[in-house]
């Protein structure tokens, strides 16, 4: 069987990194393994953008899972430290979704992207007879900046400091709690904990909070292969070492028990609303307080060294220790096959 999630890296680098169509002046920024965003330039500004597929999760509520689905596309843009300004979507609907439903869904958007100053540009919506729940679409986020505001993820440098927000697994924890509660064999106050983590997976606000705060230097929002993945992706792209203290790593209440009875690595699994930040040692207290602020948990989880007779650039990689032991990247997000499970048996 294929694994499910997103194409592993070999395959990125063998048949997609090379096939990218015309090579065009104005992009600054293509397709980039551990980077979710392009950067265009467009008349010496930058038009970032990134593509995300629309995920609708009808047991949530039509509008908190729009709130859901809104925030996972615009992160990527938002993670780059330039405000999301632009939206573009198309809604793929499947038979069963009526028009109240919908309706639900669109007016929270708007409501949302008003709030953040997002307007939605053009779009396509349509019913037909294949689509299925969650998967009923795509959007393309954009924002304009100054090229030199840009955060990348692989723009680690010696000695800044790692800072987490909200910890490991949230993303998955929440979801498959809330999808799946009569299936876990759990405490109903352990459940129920585990359930609340989906009210602090959002990280746009955050991450825009984060980059005029800083300086950051890198940022990277925790997905598909979780805390494991963001922290070698990170060290990959700046070819550096990630020190990381284990004790230091926030895990929040429900996380450790449901990804225990799951047999699901916490630090490999899906936590869209955490986000990994990089910040120069003098702006790392500003992170932390502008976070607090804001009632989102952050701490310093560690350090970004030097490799020892390396040059540091992305041509050479990267590594990282946690309590001094290696960590690899997982591979694979083991929350796939726990949805997988789960939804099997319902």
């Amino acid at each position: 069987m294929t694994d499910l999630g997103k194409i592993d890296r070999a395959f990125f680098e063998r048949h997609v990194a090379s096939n990218l169509g015309a090579d065009r002046g104005d992009v600054n920024l293509g397709p980039t393994h551990g980077v979710d965003f392009g950067v265009l330039d467009i008349g010496g500004r930058a038009l970032v953008t990134a593509t995300d597929p629309l995920s609708i999760l009808p047991a949530l509520g039509f509008e908190r899972a729009a709130r859901f689905a809104l925030d996972l596309i615009l992160a990527d843009v938002a993670v780059s430290g330039v405000s999301p300004s632009h939206l573009s979507i198309c809604f793929t609907l499947p038979e069963t979704m009526t028009d109240d439903e919908f309706a639900t869904i669109w007016e929270t958007i708007d409501a949302e992207c008003v709030d953040l100053g997002v307007a939605i540009v053009t779009g396509h919506t349509a019913r037909y007879s294949d689509p299925s729940y969650p998967w009923v679409g795509a959007a393309t986020a954009m924002g304009v900046g100054d090229h030199g505001e840009i955060v990348r993820p692989d723009g680690a440098r010696p000695g800044d400091r790692l800072l987490l927000t909200t910890g490991p697994a949230v993303e998955a924890v929440g979801l498959l709690s809330t999808l799946f509660p009569d299936q876990l064999d759990l405490p109903e106050d352990v459940v129920s904990a585990a359930q609340d983590r989906l009210d602090e997976v959002h990280c746009v606000r955050d991450a825009l909070t984060a980059a005029a705060a800083g300086p950051v230097t890198a940022m990277h929002d925790v997905t598909e292969g979780g805390l494991a993945g963001a922290v070698n992706e990170m060290a990959d792209g700046s070819g550096t070492r990630f020190a990381i203290d284990r004790e230091a790593v926030p895990m929040r209440p429900g996380v450790a028990e449901v990804c225990e009875h799951l047999g699901m690595d916490p630090w490999a699994a899906t936590s869209c609303g955490s986000l990994l930040i990089a910040v120069d040692p003098e702006g790392a207290e500003d992170v932390r307080a502008a976070l607090d602020a804001r009632g989102t948990v952050a701490a310093e989880i560690g350090r970004v060294e030097a490799i020892e007779g390396e040059t540091v650039d992305s041509a050479t990689g990267g590594e990282v220790f946690v309590d001094g032991d290696r960590l690899e990247h997982p591979g694979t997000d083991p929350s796939w096959a726990a949805y997988a499970d789960l939804a099997g048996d319902g």
